[in-house]
């Protein structure tokens, strides 16, 4: 089982991408061989500041490395530094086809009414990130629910270059969703992911926050005035509430249905600061722990050249296949 995945490197991780992702990135390392990189060359796509790209790189691998991934058990590393990502994506980029990416719904939101106005990169994002599991044949890659139609996009990709070229080059890899936090909401609106582009700071928990500071989110996270039922399908059209339960049952590593069952007929008033305490407990050693990454910028710049290496050595077999399959090397 080899697990690919990646992140771009846009700023401080909060508590959505912990749990929707890197929780479940450490825990894997137990389970499989796993690629960890942070998608530098996706972060292309929109406008950018060479200075805090290269920044905000070094910062997100210190985060990972942080919260638990091991450069030791995983590669880590940023995609820029293996190239094969790139011209794999190119030679994809033959076999993809623009109905393909018409139809993917994160182009269109993100696009919005300018697509003329669109870099191509936004739109052929899509077969990058094709490229970045098929290149080391990945078996599973983790997802969240809102990325799935990429993955079969990059499935469709494989198929269609396996049968076109008469080859078994790339097997079909599977999505691995999160059965615990699939995904976190704002603290803020139920109906919107957590998300560092939010303008509201208090939406999500960053994992730099101080322990004051998670608990003044918590505390003031949107809720409604109803007591927690016993029966978590209950809170069906109580987003707020649902998502609160759910954080706090993916920190705690229980079941939703556990957690109304311990707080059913209380408040929030009780309820939250419990969370917060919880979210304390898990977060403060996390964040302790970057502090120290970030007086170790050497270690942790070490640490991508490394996973770079060992990355470019794993991807050069199934490039030149590639190009040996579609006539560019004999």
């Amino acid at each position: 089982m080899r697990v690919v995945s990646g992140i771009q490197p846009t700023g401080n991780l909060h508590l959505g991408n912990y749990l929707g992702a890197i929780k479940q990135w450490v825990a894997m390392q137990d389970q499989c061989e796993c690629l960890f990189f942070l998608a530098d060359l996706h972060a292309l796509t929109q406008p950018v500041v060479p200075a805090e790209l290269a920044a905000s790189t070094i910062e997100m691998a210190a985060a990972l490395l942080a919260a638990g991934i091991d450069p030791k058990r995983s590669i880590l590393f940023n995609q820029a530094r293996v190239p094969a990502h790139s011209e794999l994506a190119w030679i994809l980029g033959g076999t993809a086809r623009m109905g393909w990416l018409n139809r993917m719904t994160q182009w269109k939101d993100k696009a919005g009414k300018n697509r003329e106005g669109a870099s191509v990169g936004l739109f052929t994002y899509p077969v990058l990130q094709a490229a970045d599991v098929l290149l080391y044949k990945a078996s599973h890659v983790p997802v969240g629910e809102d990325q799935k139609q990429h993955l079969e996009l990059a499935r469709d990709i494989a198929t269609k270059f396996n049968t076109d070229y008469g080859v078994e080059l790339f097997p079909l890899p599977e999505p691995f969703v999160s059965k615990s936090a699939p995904r976190i909401m704002s603290l803020r609106d139920g109906g919107a992911k957590m998300s560092k582009s939010d303008p509201s700071d208090m939406s999500r928990i960053n994992l730099i926050d101080s322990d004051e500071l998670i608990a003044q989110k918590f505390r003031k996270a949107k809720t409604d005035a109803e007591p927690l039922p016993d029966s978590f399908d209950a809170l069906e059209g109580r987003a707020e509430a649902r998502n609160l339960v759910t954080i706090f049952s993916a920190l705690a590593d229980r079941t939703p249905q556990s957690v109304v069952e311990e707080f059913a007929g209380k408040g929030f008033g009780a309820f939250k600061p419990a969370l917060a305490d919880l979210a304390v407990a898990t977060l403060a050693p996390i964040r302790d722990q970057l502090a120290r990454m970030h007086n170790e910028r050497a270690y942790v710049a070490q640490a991508l050249a490394d996973g770079a290496e060992r990355a470019r050595i794993l991807a050069a077999p199934t490039l030149l296949a590639a190009k040996q399959a579609v006539g560019l090397q004999v």
